[in-house]
């Protein structure tokens, strides 16, 4: 399909598109980048190929769709707080972020979106995946999605497995904050601000308990809904080369960077943008 500024591409059934025939370095206009604002909505990850987007040039694009916010943990590139880097060098075996989740779910008012641009990538593996958090809520029994209706979730930055995943770059990069640990709690099914469709909203990487039960009362519930929201049919799968951009929605999808390739370097530029309180 078509519109005036560019070609999208759905690259698997539930989620994700690739955007083709557009430059964005370029000053593009309002019209475009609200065609692309669409495309999000629409396709909830959207990807981008060959673009030349430096610092400052990257930086203004993510403007052009919110107001980019700083990662507590972990300092930004020199010159542009904003811009984290998101890295794993030749002799590091965990990967940043390596689990599924919705970035910084823990903070009273996560993330809109990220865009994340690949400057090193290995020569093979490194994949990133998504999904679609709305599938995962429409998917469940009428009952079990009237029960999650009425519940909150609570999200924690030091929950065991993702902590993990980014100690190499607290440990050349940490912020004042680093070992902080920051708590928020959201609906488990939250509606989308601009679509107005539910989405189910924990994740396995930050949401430790339901609000109101212990962490054993809430276990087998939470470890039903973890893998039922990354199943297969909900999921797309994207290859990264150098000058690869993918901007996602984190109010409806899910991602996971896969850590398959051992003794390469890869390193991307993170920008999160600023979101709303989850209703």
């Amino acid at each position: 399909m078509r519109n005036a500024a560019f070609e999208i591409r759905p690259i698997a059934g539930a989620i994700g598109a690739e955007l083709h025939g557009i430059d964005l370095s370029a000053e593009l206009p309002a019209e475009t980048i609200a065609a692309i604002r669409q495309a999000l909505l629409d396709h909830l990850v959207i990807f981008f190929r060959n673009q030349d987007l430096p610092p400052a040039r990257f930086l203004a694009l993510a403007r052009r769709f919110g107001t980019p916010i700083e990662y507590p943990f972990v300092k930004g590139i020199d010159g542009f707080p904003e811009i984290m880097a998101v890295a794993k060098l030749e002799h590091e075996r965990v990967n940043f972020g390596g689990i599924w989740h919705s970035d910084t779910t823990y903070l009273p008012e996560p993330p809109m979106g990220t865009l994340l641009a690949a400057r090193e990538v290995p020569p093979v593996g490194g994949d990133t995946l998504f999904a679609n958090q709305y599938l995962a809520y429409e998917t469940l029994s009428g009952r079990m999605r009237a029960m999650l209706d009425g519940l909150r979730g609570v999200s924690s930055s030091a929950k065991a497995d993702v902590s993990r995943t980014r100690e190499d770059r607290v440990k050349s990069a940490g912020t004042f904050r680093a070992r902080e640990e920051l708590v928020a709690e959201h609906p488990v099914v939250r509606t989308h601000p601009e679509t107005g469709r539910k989405a189910l909203f924990v994740n396995t990487a930050h949401t430790t308990r339901f609000a109101g039960m212990t962490e054993e009362e809430s276990a087998g519930l939470l470890q039903f809904l973890f893998d039922h929201q990354s199943r297969p049919e909900f999921t797309c799968r994207f290859r990264w080369q150098v000058g690869s951009l993918a901007f996602w929605d984190n109010r409806c999808a899910q991602h996971n960077p896969i850590n398959d390739y051992d003794g390469y370097r890869r390193v991307m530029h993170r920008i999160t943008l600023a979101g709303d309180r989850p209703r």
